[in-house]
């Protein structure tokens, strides 16, 4: 797949599929393997309104949408993935986000196997090193019919 076809299906993915395009999700970058959204602070997703933190279900989904990015952009042909389901989601959070703090999150699919693919993701409010919640995850992988 070319630099512009990724960044195009990437694009697509965090931006206009339903739930992504609702939380306000923002396509930051992709490359082959690794993937990063930016979700921008908004009142509506604060899940304390005394503390004006991003509720932790944004976190989440922003989390596992990252996940399925990082496995995406590991397509290189049409025998590749092209959908993906979440086997397993493990989120440790290690603190609550900044108050009224934009989140960002990364992943990299580090293991491809011909029906799983295995994913580490973080998210966080300014300092990569210190994150809001890492994440360790395995997806199904719905690969193309052959014709």
């Amino acid at each position: 797949m070319s630099p512009e076809a990724l960044r195009e299906t990437a694009r697509h993915m965090v931006e206009t599929v339903p739930q992504a395009s609702a939380l306000g999700f923002k396509l930051l970058s992709v490359e082959p393997g690794k993937g990063s959204i930016f979700t921008p602070w908004r009142e509506d997703l604060v899940g304390d309104p005394d503390t004006g933190v991003i509720a932790g279900g944004v976190v989440t989904a922003v989390l596992d949408h990252v996940c399925g990015l990082a496995i995406i952009s590991t397509a290189k042909d049409r025998t590749t993935p092209l959908s993906t389901a979440t086997l397993d989601l493990r989120i440790d959070y290690m603190r609550p986000a900044a108050p009224r703090a934009d989140i960002t999150a990364e992943a990299h699919c580090y293991k491809l196997t011909r029906n799983i693919a295995f994913v580490r993701a973080h998210a966080y409010d300014g300092d990569p090193q210190d994150p809001i919640a890492t994440a360790q995850a395995a997806f199904v992988l719905k690969r193309p019919e052959a014709r």
